[in-house]
C-alpha cells in the first residue's frame, strides 16, 4: 500500500485559492482547443430537468458545460456560482448544461443521482454520464471542469477545479453580447462554504484498498478479506487506522461487525467523509469525536450537538467544521451499526 502523500489527486481540482488558473494552465494541458466545436452529449444514458439535448436544440445557444459528480466536495463548492449564471443568464440566451459523470460505482445509480441533485436544488439540465461516453467526448480529466460555447458552438473558455469566478462570468457575458458589469453573489452557505486554503494541510485520501495512502494500523490492510485492526498508539498527520472488523475492498472499506472504528490525524478546517450505508440500505448510527471528546460547535452538517449522525444514503457527509484555530486535531468515528461502506475523505 503506498505510504505517500499525493496533492494532484483528480478528485481535488488544483485551480482553485492555492494555484491561480495561469499555473495550471503551465502544468496540465487542456483536453478541449480553444475553437473546438461542442461536443456531442450522444452518450448520455439519461437527462434530468430536461427532455435529451442535442446540437439541434443548442443551434445558436451560448452553452456553459458543467462537470460534475454529486460527492465531489470542489464541486460542491463552486456549484453556487454555476446556479447562480444559470438562473440570472438563462433569460439572456445563456444554456447551463452539468454532466454527473460518477467516481463511485453508486453516483451511477439514477435515483441516488436523482435524490442528490434535488436535494442541492439544481433546476438546469443535467447529462447523466454514467458510462463516461461524454466525459470521453470532451476528454475532460476533472471535477469541476467548467467548457463555454459561443453561439456559433466554438469553445471561448474552460476552467478546471474551484476559483476564476470573475473571469468566467466576464467570458459568459462577452459570449451573451452583454457589457453587463454586475456580478453574480451567490448564496455560500451550507456546502458552498468557500475551503480555509490557509490552513488547509491535509489531501484528500481514499479509503479502499487500491489507493489509499497512509495506513497506519499494524500490519496494513487486507485486501478482499475480513480481518480485526487495531489502532495504533498515535497517529501522525494524515494517517488513518481502524480498529474492529473490518473488510478493505479495492474502492471501499466495509464493517462487519457493530462497534468498528476509524481514526485520522488532520488539518483542515472541514473535514467529510464519503459513506454508503450497507447494502441492504440499512442504515448506520454513528458518533463522532474530536480529540476524545463529542465536537459540539465544532461539528458538521450531518451531526448533532452529541456527535451523533446516521448514514441513511450513499454521499459526502460533513463531519467537522471548526469555529476555532486550526491544528492537527484527532477525528475518530464510531458505528453502532455494521455494513457502513467507507469510500473517501476530503477537507476544506
Amino acid at each position: 500500500m503506498p505510504e505517500h502523500v499525493d496533492h494532484h489527486r483528480r478528485r481535488l481540482c488544483l485551480a482553485g485559492a492555492s494555484l491561480a488558473a495561469s499555473q495550471l494552465a503551465l502544468a496540465t494541458p487542456w483536453p478541449v482547443a480553444s475553437g473546438t466545436q461542442l461536443p456531442s452529449f450522444q452518450g448520455a444514458t439519461g437527462w434530468i430537468n430536461t427532455s435529451p439535448l442535442n446540437a439541434d436544440a443548442l443551434q445558436g445557444k451560448v452553452v456553459l458545460v458543467n462537470f460534475c459528480t454529486y460527492t465531489c466536495i470542489n464541486w460542491l463548492r463552486s456549484l453556487p456560482w454555476v446556479r447562480a449564471w444559470a438562473d440570472k443568464y438563462q433569460p439572456q440566451g445563456l444554456t447551463v448544461i452539468g454532466v454527473h459523470t460518477p467516481e463511485f460505482q453508486f453516483e451511477k445509480e439514477p435515483p441516488n443521482v436523482q435524490r442528490a441533485l434535488k436535494s442541492l436544488r439544481i433546476g438546469y439540465p443535467i447529462a447523466v454520464d454514467s458510462k463516461q461516453a461524454v466525459w470521453n467526448a470532451f476528454n475532460n480529466q476533472y471535477w469541476p471542469a467548467l467548457y463555454l460555447f459561443d453561439a456559433s458552438g466554438r469553445m471561448q473558455h474552460q476552467h478546471f477545479g474551484e476559483g476564476g469566478y470573475e473571469q468566467t462570468e466576464r467570458m459568459i457575458q462577452k459570449a451573451l453580447g452583454k457589457a453587463d458589469t454586475e456580478l453574480v453573489t451567490p448564496d455560500t452557505q451550507g456546502w458552498g462554504v468557500q475551503a480555509d486554503w490557509r490552513s488547509l494541510k491535509s489531501p484528500e485520501n481514499y479509503l479502499g484498498y487500491e489507493r489509499t495512502e497512509n495506513f497506519a494500523s499494524p500490519g496494513g490492510g487486507l485486501l478482499n478479506a475480513a480481518r480485526s485492526y487495531v489502532m495504533p498508539p498515535s497517529l501522525r498527520c494524515n494517517q488513518w487506522a481502524l480498529s474492529g472488523d473490518w473488510t478493505m475492498g479495492t474502492n471501499a472499506t466495509v464493517l462487519n461487525r457493530a462497534g468498528g472504528r476509524l481514526a485520522c490525524r488532520f488539518h483542515a478546517r472541514d473535514l467529510h467523509l464519503v459513506m454508503a450505508p450497507a447494502v441492504d440500505a440499512k442504515p448506520a448510527r454513528f458518533r463522532v469525536y474530536l480529540d476524545g471528546q463529542p465536537p459540539g460547535k465544532q461539528g458538521g452538517m450531518d451531526l448533532d450537538q452529541q456527535g451523533m449522525g446516521t448514514v441513511g444514503a450513499p454521499r459526502l457527509y460533513q463531519l467537522i467544521r471548526q469555529q476555532t484555530a486550526i491544528a492537527d486535531r484527532q477525528f475518530e468515528i464510531e458505528f453502532s451499526d455494521p455494513g457502513v461502506q467507507l469510500f473517501a475523505f476530503t477537507f476544506g
